[in-house]
Parts: structure tokens; sequence; C-alpha cells
């Protein structure tokens, strides 16, 4: 008897106790918001996306400190409509493991974030670097459907992206400033006044 191939159709994905739900608002802006300078305290972000999957392994650095967090995660939103909601899973890893997962074949996406307050509200702003660079983009996140159904576009964005593909990580992955811009234009996400 020869060993059973693993394939979408026999492979069963249940829910997973630790998955947590993430409600998110996602907005395009044209620069970092007023009163946030680039030399500001930030993160920096390396995203490798795995090719054809829906897994990441984030390294979160701290430049003040030269610390680092690992995170191997499995993000994917249940309804391919709405990436307001998605599903998160995280592992950290330390070094070895970090090390040891470095072998697959990835997407990367590399990001300075920063943390802006408005209006009582926490955003985290990424200014993205490399083939990305120009792109700035703003998320929020909510604890309720009715919080997150109810939010208005901050008037310093240009644009709510939440539900565009193109603006979530792993298509992000695969593209340069120059295609999101080109998005940008066919798709009419900014309007001229």
């Amino acid at each position: 008897m020869g060993v059973a191939k693993l394939t979408n159709q026999n492979t069963i994905l249940p829910d997973s106790k630790y998955a947590l739900i993430e409600r998110e608002r996602r907005y395009l802006l044209a620069n970092l918001p007023e009163g946030l300078t680039r030399a500001d305290h930030h993160l920096q972000i390396t995203d490798n996306y795995l090719t054809g999957t829906r897994l990441r392994i984030r390294k979160v650095r701290n430049p003040k400190t030269n610390k680092w967090i690992v995170k191997f995660s499995q993000k994917f939103a249940p309804d391919p409509t709405d990436f307001s909601r998605t599903i998160i899973t995280n592992t950290y890893l330390n070094a070895l493991e970090a090390e040891m997962l470095a072998v697959f074949e990835a997407n990367e996406i590399r990001k300075n974030r920063y943390a802006f307050e408005f209006e009582g509200r926490k955003f985290s702003v990424d200014m993205f670097l490399g083939d990305l660079f120009g792109l700035v983009l703003a998320e929020i996140s909510f604890e309720t459907d009715e919080e997150l159904d109810s939010f208005p576009k901050p008037a310093w964005a240009l644009a709510d992206v939440t539900n565009n593909e193109v603006f979530t990580g792993g298509r992000l992955s695969e593209l340069t400033f120059a295609g999101i811009r080109k998005e940008v234009e066919q798709n009419g996400l900014i309007r001229s006044e």
C-alpha cells in the first residue's frame, strides 16, 4: 500500500482554538500623516510570504534595542470578498527556528511601522521600502464588527482599500510601486477634486 498524498480535496481544515479574528480597515495615504516624520520611533518589519501558501514569516526589529520578534503566521480571509475580517494564527520562533524556515521560497516586503494616534484611536502607519518604496498605508483594528462597519475614512486618507485584494500583504509581496500606481489609476481609487 502506498503513502496517501495530501490534496486540497482530502485535507480537512478544522477551526483552530488558537486562531484569532482580526478586524481591520486599511487606508491608502499620500505620505505620513501630519505630525509624524520618518525619524520618529518605528519598528522595522520584514514579511516573507511563502509562495503559493497562506503563510508568512514576520520579523519585527526595534531599532532602539536591536531586539527581534519572529512570528510564523497563517492569515486568510474566510470570505474572499471581505478582507476586513481575517483569521490569523501566530507561532513565535527563536533564532534557530527562524533560520530553518528561511529555506522556503518567499516574496518579501519590507516596511517601517509607526504608531499614530488620531481622535483617540490607534493606527499603524506603514511606510514601505524596497520595490514598494512610495507606498504608505494606515491600518486600524477593531474589537467588534459594529465598530469596524461604522468607522468613517479619516480625512487624511486618500482611499479605503480594505477590500481591495491588491493591498493585502500576500498580493503586495508580488508587486512594485509602479504596479500599485497602475492599480490606483485603473480603479479610480483616488478621486480628483
